[in-house]
């Protein structure tokens, strides 16, 4: 028998594990797609590390057409949503967090200025749905059911469209002309807008309208109440109801001391306007800690910075104008608040209540199968359907965190489930890959690199006026914040695996193709794998 190690012409192969027959491993290298944190943890289901990569290579418009697939209000969310998707970033881990949404604004305001329009649908359904209430869930559900070739009319209580983003969101956070035009756009699209009409009667409006859907979201505009003794000389005002006034374009009369009792965004917002108002103190009263705050941190933070004073653990026992009497407050052992019988006297003109809002939904409780909760919430399926068929329902006026990303995800969830019931089928979910977490990256790849800030303007500029807080970034900002993205579990073509594999098992496709690995050369040692920045290989079983 020949002896295989004298066999000087066969060393190679025999030193990376190849036979004559092939080689021998006991393990391959496959290429795999990972769901990266920030797509994972976007409420709007955007796929936020696409449309990045757009950016980074200059193809902006290819970019906002990626992003408005998901969502049609990218100028809007790169103001005012809290981001989430970047709290979870695995970037934070190597430095900070992507600036997602200075990206995201940078492309909506693209968009505008550049006049960019959505597609129109290849084909009509004939198909009509009424969709009620014209904030972010209504006009996301109505943008997806028309470019679903749906009729689509929305029918709102309000003077202008925009729901809460008009009316509760101020404009030094989201000018109108930007709100406007995104509005605007949706409206390019064929859908059909009736503003002040308030709907009482829902089965009979579907029914004239020969509407064969109904999406309802009609958001959370009613102040929740609480009673506080209060004399003639004491003006106490509902935050929605304030925040409305001043967007409207009146001048509310709140003298020059205003106490704000809650502490919400709403309750930030309602101070840093009474500011704006020419308020010299605003004080906010809550009577639980800053870490047990409804309010987002940076809210709360930005108006501390101008000049907003906020007292923790107080509760408003008395309002006789211009002294407002608070209690101290105590955590018990549960991290409830307790009264002390300590009190404290406080200056104030004005009192706005800041309490949490709830929705009108009273003009739901005679329709069939429709069911209620106390605070007027509606109960709903996995697909957004009411118990009445045909009736969705989403947004604020559904049991869920009330921001405006979560109300374009439920729009457009309920377009894709109101689509497929219209369709007498079931909306297929689309199957979830593997989370990319950062302990699954090799990063050697990449090096530091500091976020791109946005420019704010001083804090005695900003309560001047009600001109917009925060800039966007420049073009080259913005393709230098997306080229900060890791691409985390999915190839870029970095051609790390091309360069490290001993055996030139790795074939490069071309640009935009990724690679492909030659089977009959691999001999399973992870090289790739191993060097792989950002877990796009995988390496499995032979014969898996």
């Amino acid at each position: 028998m020949t002896d295989p190690m004298r066999d000087v012409t066969r060393l190679p192969d025999l030193l990376h594990g190849r036979s004559n027959t092939g080689p021998v491993r006991d393990r391959r290298p496959v290429y795999v797609d990972l769901l990266p944190p920030c797509n994972a943890g976007c409420p709007a289901g955007e796929n936020i590390q696409e449309w990045l990569a757009h950016t980074l290579a200059g193809r902006h418009e290819q970019a906002w057409r990626r992003l408005v697939a998901d969502n049609p209000l990218p100028a809007i969310h790169g103001r005012v949503c809290y981001h989430p998707c970047e709290s979870v970033c695995n970037r934070a881990s190597l430095d900070s967090a992507v600036s997602i949404h200075s990206v995201e604004r940078f492309l909506g305001d693209t968009a505008l200025e550049q006049g960019w329009r959505f597609d129109a649908p290849p084909t009509r359904s004939g198909k009509r749905v009424l969709v009620i209430g014209s904030g972010p869930s209504g006009l996301s559900a109505a943008y997806h059911l028309a470019r679903l070739g749906h009729e689509v009319e929305i029918r709102d209580s309000g003077a202008q469209s925009g729901g809460m983003m008009r009316y509760g969101i101020p404009a030094y956070r989201l000018p109108r002309d930007v709100l406007a035009g995104e509005i605007d756009r949706i409206a390019a699209l064929g859908v059909r807008m009736t503003q002040e009409h308030k709907v009482e009667d829902l089965l009979a409006e579907r029914q004239e309208g020969r509407f064969d859907a109904v999406f309802v979201a009609v958001g959370a505009h009613l102040s929740k109440r609480v009673d506080i003794p209060a004399r003639d000389a004491g003006r106490i005002v509902d935050a929605v109801s304030f925040l409305r006034s001043v967007a409207s374009g009146e001048q509310p009369e709140i003298g020059r001391r205003v106490a704000v009792y809650g502490g919400g965004n709403t309750a930030m917002d309602a101070a840093r306007v009474a500011r704006r108002l020419g308020a010299d103190e605003a004080l906010i009263v809550y009577r639980r800690t800053r870490e047990q705050m409804p309010a987002h941190l940076e809210e709360a933070e930005d108006a501390e910075r101008e000049g907003v004073r906020i007292n923790w653990l107080r509760t408003i026992t008395a309002f006789d104008g211009p002294e407002l009497q608070v209690e101290q407050m105590e955590l018990d052992d549960d991290g409830f608040p307790q009264p002390t019988g300590r009190f404290e006297t406080l200056a104030a003109d004005t009192v706005i209540l800041a309490l949490g809002q709830e929705s009108d939904t009273a003009f739901l409780r005679d329709v069939p199968g429709v069911e209620l909760d106390r605070d007027g919430t509606v109960h709903v399926s996995t697909s957004l359907q009411t118990g009445c068929p045909g009736v969705f329902a989403g947004g604020d006026m559904v049991p869920s965190e009330r921001t405006v990303t979560v109300g374009v995800g439920h729009g457009k969830k309920a377009a894709r489930h109101i689509d497929a019931w219209l369709r007498e089928s079931t909306a297929a979910g689309a199957p979830k890959h593997d989370l990319a977490s950062f302990d699954r990256l090799h990063l050697w790849y990449f090096g530091d690199a500091a976020r791109r800030l946005q420019p704010e303007l001083a804090p005695t500029e900003r309560v001047a006026a009600f001109d917009e807080i925060v800039s966007g970034l420049s073009a080259e900002e913005a393709v230098y914040e997306a080229g900060r993205c890791l691409s985390c579990g999915n190839c870029f073509e970095c051609d790390g695996c091309l360069g490290a594999c001993p055996e030139d098992a790795v074939i490069k496709l071309g640009v935009g193709f990724r690679y492909r690995f030659d089977l009959d050369r691999c001999t399973g040692c992870g090289v790739c794998f191993e060097q792989c920045p950002v877990h796009a290989i995988e390496m499995v079983a032979e014969g898996d």
